[in-house]
């Protein structure tokens, strides 16, 4: 659901990362999600960090550049 909705994300060994322009776009998805999931399973389980910062797009990859820039090589992906 997440890939078909157009929104930046990065799947992790520990989770889902996504990345909008607003706190309602990102709650939305995450509606949309445990809608999906609920009829399947018997619990549910989440835990969000919200970070939004305006004028900004591209966090998800641009973040970890500025890492490995200042490390002076890559990180492990």
């Amino acid at each position: 659901m997440i890939d078909r909705s157009g929104t930046a994300y990065q799947l992790t060994p520990m989770g889902t990362i996504i990345e909008t322009e607003t706190l309602d776009h990102a709650l939305d998805i995450v509606k949309k999600a445990y809608g999906l999931l609920e009829g399947d399973c018997n619990r549910v389980y989440s835990s969000l960090k919200i970070d939004i910062r305006q004028g900004k797009s591209d966090r998800l990859n641009k973040k970890i550049e500025s890492v490995e820039k200042k490390m002076g090589r890559s990180v492990k992906r």
